[in-house]
């Protein structure tokens, strides 16, 4: 009588053993190296395109010679009633403004939509689209310095890349990878460390972006920006091992995906899970606006009056700036020791808020590093609540979480820019920092929520 079940044993594939969770896919090739690739891609257009921004249209305005002009009156305080200077600072930032809004409503539909679509199909697919966006982004940004065509072209290679889910997605997927392939005990510090490889991508382009400038022009480190991004296309495409192991055929253009998200903050798993998803996600959201909108005004400020700093120096700023997640997760790994998670955000909220009043007072090149210094433990509270966020819901639901996170990553920066970039032009008659000690102000309601 056992004969005819153990021929059905033979015939049937014998059955994988159960995986535990946190370990369904322990790749040895993991998405550090993509993201690191990507922020390097984004590092290097940040600054630059806002640097040629400002080059090509004081060109069109009679504000060519910077270098003369800095020798000439930025040094002095008549600098700070030139009409002129002002006028381009203010067309700079409304240009930023434009490409940043720009990109956000492209990609506000499409991170939303490829963000649970990865539950399904996987998350490389959600990895290789925004990477080739980003590089399509790159090409565009070039043929406008090849051919000196309208500045309005950058706004198009945004918009295409915002289409494809831009740098936002390339994190929610990121993110999500890690979320698939890490245990809840070590959440925190994985997230941490693929926070750090963003600064330390963000560095290794400030400072060489930077110096290859001022060296050689603008064309060159955009070729490292498209080869880049790339770079991180082919290595999602041949090289990443997929995180999602029980893949399934799913439709992409379908209102399903939005209705994952929706659920997420309407009928958790648990009842009480409900106002803390609301409560770190509000949290999340003022911490990145002002980080956002901060980091968008960095090298603006730096270049005008008092500082007046040449491309050398806003790459070594830069550099500073991204310097914060390194540190960052040095304190976050050595408190943990003694402190629990939310006591490290608390501290890393200090440092920020500390740090930005600095920036929004500084008049020499010493005080500004020192604000960046102070700015050390800044990026200790955002891997503290994504990886709270991650374990408010089920290993299942992780995909809709992060495509939730970036959508308010989304929010982020239609917010940031719209408020930072608009505020800079309105205050610099009276106060140039003004908005970087708003920022300061705002952080204090994370704080509290923490706490």
């Amino acid at each position: 009588s056992l004969r005819p079940s153990m021929a059905a044993m033979a015939a049937a594939p014998p059955a994988e053993p159960p995986v535990p969770p946190g370990r369904r896919c322990p790749a040895l090739l993991g998405v550090e190296p993509l993201l690191f690739l990507a922020t390097v891609s984004v590092g290097l257009q940040g600054p630059l395109a806002t640097q040629y921004l400002w080059d090509r249209l004081g060109a069109e305005h009679g504000y060519s010679d910077r270098n003369s002009t800095e020798s000439a009156g930025c040094g002095d305080g008549n600098a700070t009633a030139d009409p002129l200077r002002q006028e381009v600072e203010a067309l700079v930032s409304h240009w930023n403004l434009y490409i940043n809004l720009g990109g956000f409503f492209a990609c506000l539909f499409s991170v939303t939509l490829f963000g649970p679509w990865s539950d399904s199909v996987g998350r490389r697919p959600a990895l290789i689209l925004p990477t080739a966006g980003m590089a399509l982004q790159t090409a565009i940004y070039l043929l406008v310095m090849y051919l000196e065509l309208h500045v309005a072209f950058f706004l198009l290679g945004r918009l295409l890349s915002g289409l494809t889910g831009d740098y936002s997605l390339i994190l929610a997927s990121c993110f999500s990878y890690v979320a698939d392939t890490s245990e809840r005990r070590v959440r925190t510090f994985r997230v941490a460390v693929l926070e750090a490889c963003l600064g330390t991508a963000g560095m290794v382009a400030s400072i060489g972006g930077g110096q290859w400038r001022k060296a050689q022009g603008y064309i060159n480190p955009f070729w490292l920006a498209f080869a880049a991004s790339l770079a991180a296309t082919l290595y999602a495409a041949f090289l990443l091992r997929e995180s999602v192991k029980q893949k399934k055929e799913s439709k992409l253009f379908t209102l399903s995906h939005y209705k994952a998200v929706y659920r997420l903050y309407t009928a958790p798993e648990h009842p009480t899970s409900r106002w803390k998803l609301a409560l770190y996600s509000l949290a999340f959201f003022l911490i990145v606006t002002v980080h956002f909108g901060s980091k968008d005004l960095y090298v603006l400020y730096e270049l005008g009056f008092p500082l007046c700093w040449a491309s050398d120096l806003i790459g070594y700023g830069s550099a500073a700036s991204y310097l914060a997640y390194l540190s960052s997760l040095v304190g976050l790994r050595l408190l943990q020791l003694c402190l629990e998670d939310t006591w490290v955000a608390e501290l890393g909220l200090i440092s920020n808020i500390a740090g930005l009043v600095v920036i929004s007072l500084a008049t020499t090149t010493a005080l500004m590093f020192t604000g960046y210094g102070i700015l050390f433990l800044s990026m200790a509270a955002t891997p503290v609540i994504r990886s709270k966020l991650s374990k408010l819901v089920s290993e299942t639901e992780q995909g809709a979480l992060f495509a939730s996170v970036a959508c308010v990553q989304g929010l982020c920066s239609l917010v940031a820019t719209g408020v930072f970039n608009s505020l800079y032009p309105a205050t610099l008659h009276f106060m140039r920092g003004f908005p970087f000690l708003f920022g300061a102000i705002i952080l204090i309601i994370p704080a509290a929520i923490l706490g």
